[in-house]
């Protein structure tokens, strides 16, 4: 099933309060704290991937991490806003990427 129909069907009440109590931009703030919140962590777990620049957080931490920030990101645009992927889009940015990579490759 879906997550996104299994979860928003486990809480349909605490997302319809949510949203009633929120005004649209305040949503949209959210959105915007959490999805910045989710690029510092991205750019955490790359800092230790790289291991240029050392940090006393752990591979798996900074993972968990970016899994929580994503999470969260996800969780205010699919049940408190109401956005959902656009497979459409998606698509084309693969293909697009992919045009990229196999530029980029040398022979």
């Amino acid at each position: 099933m879906d997550i996104i129909k299994r979860l928003h069907g486990m809480m349909p009440g605490e997302c319809e309060l949510i949203r009633k109590k929120l005004t649209k931009p305040a949503m949209y703030e959210g959105l915007a704290e959490e999805a910045a919140e989710l690029a510092q962590a991205a750019l955490k777990y790359a800092r230790i991937c790289r291991g240029e620049n050392p940090t006393p957080v752990s591979l798996r931490e900074a993972r968990d991490h970016v899994l929580e920030e994503y999470t969260d990101v996800f969780h205010i645009a699919s049940y408190i806003i109401g956005i959902k992927p656009d497979e459409g889009q998606i698509v084309r940015k693969n293909g697009r990427w992919l045009a990229r990579l196999r530029v980029g490759r040398k022979p």
